[in-house]
C-alpha cells in the first residue's frame, strides 16, 4: 500500500524555520510530482509547492516565494519543504500529496504534520 509520512513540523516563534519531510513508500517515488498543501482552521487546502518527478521544475505560492524552497531525494524516496521567516500567518496543517505523472487522478495524501508559528 501506499504512504505517505510527514514529519519536522512544531512551534516556532516569528522568523523562524523548519524543514518539514515527507517520506514516501509503496510507489515509485521518480515517476511522481510531489506537492505541499497547507490548510488552516476555517481555510480552503492551499497549494504551497510543488515539484516535478526528476526535481527539475518547481514552483511556490506568491505568499510563500523567497521564504520556501522545495526540494527531493529520489534515492531515498523523500521531499522536503525548507520553511525560512516564517510567519503566524503560516500556521496550518502541511500535507505531502504524490500525483503520477500524465495521470489524471488526485494522487495520494499524506496524514499531515502541524506548523504553528507564535511568540
Amino acid at each position: 500500500q501506499v504512504q505517505l509520512v510527514e514529519s519536522g513540523g512544531g512551534l516556532v516563534q516569528p522568523g523562524g524555520s523548519l524543514r518539514l519531510s515527507c517520506a514516501a513508500s509503496g510507489l515509485t517515488f521518480a515517476l511522481y510530482d510531489m506537492k505541499w498543501y497547507r490548510q488552516s482552521p476555517g481555510k480552503e487546502r492551499e497549494l504551497v509547492a510543488g515539484i516535478t518527478s526528476g526535481g527539475s521544475t518547481t514552483n511556490y505560492a506568491d505568499s510563500v516565494k523567497g521564504r520556501f524552497t522545495i526540494s527531493r531525494d529520489n534515492a531515498k524516496n523523500t521531499v522536503y519543504l525548507q520553511m525560512n521567516i516564517l510567519k503566524p500567518e503560516d500556521t496550518a496543517v502541511y500535507y505531502c500529496n504524490a500525483i503520477l505523472v500524465r495521470s489524471s487522478g488526485r494522487g495520494y495524501w499524506g496524514q499531515g504534520t502541524q506548523v504553528t508559528v507564535s511568540s
